[in-house]
C-alpha cells in the first residue's frame, strides 16, 4: 500500500496554487481538497438558481443512488452559473495535467448530489467501474473528478468518504466506511479526485441535507455517464461557446473519432445545421415547421 493510504487526512491547498501542483498530489494520495474557490454568498447565488430543479427531482431508486438522496443533473442546460464551474481554469487546468496522456478529455457528468438526513453510507467504490468494470491499468487515469460544496461538509452531515493512496490499489477490492476518511470542508470549496480513487458518499446523521455540485470529466474516447447531447438541447448548445461546447462533447475524441455524416467537424455539423449534412434544410426549421402542422392540424 502507499504511504498516503495511511494519511489520516485530506491535503488543502488554497485557490491561487497551481494545476501542477494539484496533479502531484492527485497522482500521490487520489483526492484533495482546494479550500474557498467560491465565497458562501456566491455558492448561497448557485444554490438559488438551481433550488427549483433539486426541489422537483425524486430521490433514489436504489441503495447505491440514495433512498434518501436527490441528484439533480443537466446543469450546463439548467444553470448559466453551474456552467461557470464547469469551466473553472484551475480545475479544468489539472484535469488537462491529469489526463494529458491521451488527445483531449470531455465533461463526463453535472449532477447536484443531496444527501439527506438518514441516508446510509454509500459503497466504497471506484467511479471508473462505470466503465462497465474495464481493468484500466495502474497509473491510467481516465477521469478527473469534483464535488463543489454548496453546504459544509462535516462526518456528521455525510462527507465524502475517501481512502487517500487507493487509487494505486488492486482493482475490485471492498471497503467499509470504516476504512475511510471524511472529506471536510467549508462551503464554497472543492473536493478534486481520481476515477481510481476507492470513495463514497458519508451517511447523513444530521437534520440537514448535506448538497454538492459533482462535476467530472473523462477521456473523450470514453462515453459521457450523462448523455450530453440529449441533456444539453440543440438550441441551448448553439448559444454556448466554442470552448464549453467542445468540452461537452462536440470534438472528435482522436482521430476520426466523433465525426458526423462526411467527416464533417461537429462543432461545424451544430454551427451550420442541417444544411452541411444535405438534408435539405436546417434543424430549426424543420422543427418550426413540424411545430406550425400540429398547431393547425392537432395531429403530430
Amino acid at each position: 500500500m502507499s504511504n498516503a493510504a495511511h494519511r489520516t487526512s485530506l491535503e488543502h491547498l488554497p485557490a491561487s496554487s497551481a494545476p501542477e501542483k494539484i496533479t502531484e498530489i492527485l497522482n500521490r494520495d487520489g483526492a484533495l481538497i482546494i479550500d474557498s474557490m467560491l465565497t458562501p454568498g456566491e455558492m448561497d447565488s448557485v444554490a438559488e438558481e438551481l433550488k427549483p430543479w433539486m426541489d422537483q427531482t425524486p430521490f433514489g431508486p436504489d441503495d447505491f443512488s440514495g433512498r434518501h438522496t436527490r441528484r439533480t443533473g443537466a446543469l450546463v442546460a439548467r444553470s448559466p452559473k453551474c456552467r461557470q464551474l464547469v469551466m473553472n481554469p484551475l480545475v479544468l487546468g489539472a484535469a488537462a495535467q491529469l489526463l494529458g496522456h491521451a488527445t483531449s478529455f470531455q465533461l463526463h457528468l453535472t449532477q447536484v448530489i443531496a444527501i439527506g438526513p438518514g441516508e446510509p453510507a454509500q459503497p466504497i467504490h471506484r467511479d471508473q467501474w462505470a466503465f462497465d468494470f474495464f481493468p484500466f491499468p495502474k497509473g491510467f487515469d481516465v477521469q478527473c473528478n469534483t464535488i463543489w460544496a454548496m453546504t459544509d461538509f462535516t462526518e456528521e452531515n455525510g462527507a465524502t468518504r475517501v481512502i487517500p493512496g487507493s487509487n494505486h490499489f488492486e482493482d475490485r477490492m471492498q471497503f467499509t466506511e470504516a476504512d475511510t476518511i471524511p472529506a471536510e470542508m467549508r462551503k464554497g470549496s472543492v473536493l478534486l479526485y481520481n476515477g481510481s480513487v476507492y470513495h463514497g458518499g458519508g451517511a447523513n446523521r444530521s437534520a440537514a441535507p448535506r448538497a454538492g455540485i459533482n462535476i467530472t470529466y473523462c477521456l473523450s474516447w470514453l462515453r459521457q455517464e450523462e448523455n450530453q447531447y440529449l441533456s444539453v438541447p440543440l438550441e441551448i448548445a448553439r448559444t454556448l461557446p466554442d470552448d464549453m461546447l467542445r468540452l461537452i462533447g462536440y470534438q472528435r475524441g482522436a482521430y476520426a473519432l466523433g465525426y458526423v455524416g462526411d467527416l464533417l467537424d461537429p462543432m461545424e455539423a451544430v454551427r451550420s445545421g442541417a444544411s452541411k449534412l444535405g438534408l435539405g434544410e436546417d434543424l430549426d426549421a424543420a422543427r418550426a415547421r413540424f411545430q406550425a402542422g400540429y398547431e393547425t392540424t392537432g395531429t403530430g
